[in-house]
């Protein structure tokens, strides 16, 4: 059986460590802060999370870039040329253009490397909901599965995932045009927290409204309890822009709920919190309806 790649971006905001362990090609997104352009890759070595959230604290402005055809050739012909097929699992296309950027280099290599598998597949997710995805995707991979057989389970299950999230700040979410200014004003002084959850063509949707941060939190627990499959043998996944105090919090109310002991905690890193800020928590896991 050919051996073939996993690959994704670093929008998945997989720990480093875990991404290592599993064998999965990470490809670094860019984030521009204060003019200065960074390459985030999970192990920081461009600019750590701390530097960045301190500098959106202190009201600096991020904006992010997705990753062009080139740089996913470079990536994807890297395992080609040793012989392995690639899959690669790309951020929401509703998102982000880097899916489609995917999809071009795909389309470039295949004339070029005619007997090699080469997939790319819109994930419809973000942050540690990609991660897990393709966590999920490399267990499968463990378990003896083939490129096509992760493939197609990739494609399935990416309609079960499951996002909710909360944020501490209402004004990132107004800069980024979630929310009018009026609701991000009165919101702020009614410690009006929204819930949110990245919808089934992967696009964020507000949901509700919770009054203060512990309900906003105990809401994303609740969204969990009333539609996981089975979650006491889940892995789950949790992040967090700079709360981890919130996002262990929220780790305890799921393990003491329902069960469930594999939990993962990671940080959001600045491609996704340059668009929501710090005070972010997020809980994702299998279930339904998404």
């Amino acid at each position: 059986m050919t051996d073939f790649l996993i690959m994704t971006d670093s929008c998945s905001d997989l720990p480093a460590g875990l991404a290592k362990e599993l064998g999965i090609e990470v490809m670094p997104m860019s984030v521009t802060l204060d003019g200065k352009e960074y390459r985030h890759y999970l192990d920081e070595r461009e600019i750590t999370l701390k530097d960045f959230y301190d500098a959106i604290r202190k009201g600096s402005q991020a904006t992010t870039s997705a990753i062009n055809t080139d740089t996913f050739c470079n990536y994807m012909e890297a395992a080609l040329i040793k012989g392995m097929d690639v899959l690669n699992i790309a951020f929401s296309s509703a998102l982000s253009s880097t899916y489609s950027a995917s999809t071009l280099a795909v389309s470039e290599l295949e004339d070029k490397y005619p007997e090699r598998k080469i997939y790319t597949v819109d994930s419809l997710c973000a942050s540690m909901g990609q991660g897990l995805l393709v966590y999920l995707a490399a267990c499968q991979k463990r378990l003896g599965k083939t490129i096509d057989e992760v493939r197609e389970y990739v494609e399935k299950e990416k309609h079960n995932l499951c996002h909710w999230f909360t944020v501490d700040d209402l004004n990132h979410l107004y800069r980024g045009g979630r929310v009018s200014k009026a609701s991000a004003v009165l919101g702020s002084m009614l410690n009006i927290k929204p819930v949110l959850h990245c919808d089934a063509e992967g696009k964020l949707v507000n949901v509700s409204k919770a009054r203060g941060r512990r309900k906003s939190l105990e809401e994303l627990v609740d969204r969990m309890q009333q539609t996981a499959f089975e979650p006491a043998g889940q892995t789950v996944f949790i992040s967090h822009s700079d709360s981890p105090e919130d996002a262990e919090l929220t780790a305890e109310m799921v393990r003491t709920r329902m069960g469930v002991k594999d939990i993962v905690i990671s940080s959001i890193g600045p491609i996704v919190g340059a668009h929501t800020g710090t005070g972010t928590v997020a809980l994702f896991f299998l279930g339904s309806p998404r």
